[in-house]
């Protein structure tokens, strides 16, 4: 089961952020072991442009295929994440 079909299962459940999150044009937010709601996912060659973070083992050059975009509520808004499979813990 690739990591994007457990998040579509996993849909309306609670997820662990592992590490740090990476916003393009701010850097890092400093907040580790954040629990969010997962909302919705989309498989990797969806484009996704709004708010976008990666969480930083997906950072850089990320396997499209271990990866997925997952919309997570964070901080009381909804903010699309590109997360890896070591990034996360399904809740």
């Amino acid at each position: 089961m690739t990591l994007c079909e457990k998040l579509v299962a996993h849909k309306g459940g609670l997820l662990l952020l592992k590490t740090e999150l990476w916003w393009y044009g701010r850097g890092w937010d400093g907040v580790t072991g954040r629990v969010c709601l997962l909302m919705d996912t989309a498989l990797p060659h969806v484009p996704v442009t709004t708010g976008i973070a990666t969480a930083s083992t997906a950072h850089g050059d990320v396997d499209l295929g271990a990866a997925a975009a997952a919309l997570l509520l964070l901080d009381g808004h909804p903010r699309w994440v590109w997360v890896a499979q070591e990034d996360v813990e399904l809740l």
